[in-house]
């Protein structure tokens, strides 16, 4: 009964005709199944925790929802978190994998009709946008001038970056900021803004193309560890330390980040991406030792967590588009056209998308692409 009165109002919102399928404005047919990815059991391996699902209901906008077609996805290193269920331990398997999408709007309800129109492009950051097919609240939706995979980057990576280090970053001239994973899909970010802040900018990578990128966006001295020892590197030409790490790497990489913080100096953990694949998520530091260096240099250690600067999330999300709209922000993507078996298309691909990412393949934020059918006018 529900659904047949849902029906009935999207026909009247958008001027649907239904029989097998309901359509939109250039009338392209929304199918009743499509395909998305599902987390089947709790593990940090995702191959092991999701499954793709193929023949799933397409989901129903209500009165303030968009109905949004995905046309393309963005992997996070957290996406393995929350298959393992370490977000949130109250919700039970199955639910819907995936955090960030942009597409266009396909179907909505009579309340989102006031703000958003069939056909407009839309990006999101929601659960559940590993899907060819998306509910999204209209309250969070982010209108983008093309769904293309740059603005993409921007939804977690780029706010990540941008909110973190304006809060808590206490940017000026003259700083020494270090970014770890730096050529990564939010310490691009994070390089850049500092760079435009005035500070001088140090960026860890892994292999001689990404330190080149990184050099591309305005990093002052990359340090490829596979070549260099960052820990030398940092003592040899930064004697008086550093003053603001981005650090997303956690274990070694964390313990070297504490030596290096000058004296007053900040440390902002993003995220520990060596330890999420381990069954506690977490890589071992040298935790004994920290309160002792932390008094030592008046220094501090701060986490952020995105979920929790939502209030700021809006106005960083506009500011951010209108910078890579004008072309003052790199937004860079990383498709998988180098990777051994080529592009990142379709959902199946996404698996191949996470092993990448913890491989360390990627330069720049990974984005799978969701081709269409050749009948969609969108």
């Amino acid at each position: 009964m529900l659904r047949r009165r849902v029906l009935a109002a999207a026909r009247t919102i958008v001027d649907m005709s239904y029989s097998r399928h309901f359509l939109d404005f250039q009338g392209s047919a929304i199918p009743h199944a499509m395909q998305k990815l599902v987390v089947t059991r709790l593990s940090p391996n995702f191959r092991e925790a999701v499954a793709l699902r193929r023949d799933c209901p397409v989901p129903l906008p209500g009165d303030g929802d968009l109905l949004v077609r995905n046309r393309f996805v963005g992997v996070n290193a957290s996406d393995i978190n929350y298959s393992a269920g370490r977000y949130d331990p109250s919700v039970k398997p199955p639910f819907d994998a995936g955090f960030e999408g942009v597409g266009e709007v396909v179907a909505l309800g009579l309340s989102a009709s006031a703000r958003y129109t069939v056909g407009q492009t839309v990006a999101y950051m929601s659960a559940g946008s590993f899907a060819e097919y998306t509910v999204v609240p209209a309250s969070i939706a982010i209108p983008v001038p093309s769904a293309t995979p740059e603005y993409l980057t921007l939804l977690v990576s780029g706010t990540t970056a941008h909110i973190c280090l304006k809060e808590l970053g206490g940017l000026k001239e003259g700083k020494k900021v270090l970014v770890t994973a730096a050529a990564g899909g939010t310490g691009q970010f994070a390089v850049q803004l500092a760079k435009k802040a005035g500070c001088h900018v140090i960026g860890t990578c892994s292999s001689k193309e990404k330190a080149a990128f990184l050099k591309s966006v305005g990093c002052d001295r990359p340090i490829n560890y596979k070549t260099e020892d960052v820990g030398t590197v940092l003592k040899r030409e930064y004697p008086g330390g550093v003053d603001v790490v981005y650090e997303s790497v956690g274990g070694a990489m964390f313990d070297l980040a504490v030596d290096a913080l000058a004296t007053k100096g900040r440390l902002i953990v993003i995220g520990f991406i060596s330890g999420y694949q381990t069954p506690t998520g977490l890589s071992p530091v040298k935790a004994g030792t920290l309160p002792a260096k932390l008094l030592k240099k008046s220094a501090r250690i701060q986490g952020f967590f995105l979920n929790h600067y939502l209030s700021e999330y809006r106005a960083s999300m506009d500011h951010l588009v209108k910078m890579c709209t004008s072309g003052d922000l790199v937004c860079q993507v990383d498709l998988g056209d180098l990777s051994t078996e080529g592009r990142f298309t379709g959902l199946e691909s996404v698996f191949r998308a996470v092993d990448y990412m913890y491989l360390g393949k990627n330069t720049g934020k990974i984005v799978v692409e969701l081709p269409h059918p050749v009948n969609s006018k969108l």
